[in-house]
């Protein structure tokens, strides 16, 4: 069987940790609850309480299976080198309009664009690695590439 590595960052380990302790020793008790107060109205068959809890544990159930196999198999990427981007860095970058932004480079898995977390395997994230403050790069887009500068990295 192969083996598939979850790359991760330290901080995204310890949030999945977080998150499937919240799932396993709060949501999954009150599921639990929800579906006993379901049970007893009574009719399960015409009970939407009842399914509503069991469509949730089903969610929370397949979450926590999820989270569980991300944390067997994650492997911990721990950035030192501040001199090129890899993955954890956080890099400024500007745009030829001169507008700039800041993202921190993760794995797919911790993706998150509202957080400014970008995947390593997203065009971006393919086009930052491996390169250092001042570097011009190209970055490929289904609308056609443009160019990034790397200003900083932390």
């Amino acid at each position: 069987m192969k083996d598939n590595k979850v790359i991760m960052t330290a901080e995204g380990y310890l949030e999945a940790e977080t998150e499937l302790n919240e799932l396993k020793n709060v949501r999954r008790q009150e599921i639990i609850e929800a579906i006993k107060e379901a049970r007893a109205q009574g009719d399960l068959s015409e009970n939407a309480d009842y399914d509503a809890a069991r469509n949730e544990q089903a969610i929370v159930e397949a979450k926590i299976q999820e989270l569980e196999y991300k944390l067997e198999h994650a492997e911990i990427i721990d950035n030192k080198n501040k001199n090129e981007v890899n993955l954890g860095s956080t890099v400024t970058i500007s745009y030829d309009d001169g507008e700039t932004e800041e993202y921190k480079l993760v794995g797919s898995m911790e993706a998150d664009p509202f957080e400014n977390k970008i995947s390593n395997e997203s065009p971006l994230g393919i086009a930052l690695l491996k390169h250092k403050i001042g570097d011009v790069v190209e970055v490929a887009s289904p609308n056609g590439g443009y160019n990034i500068k790397i200003e900083k990295i932390a």
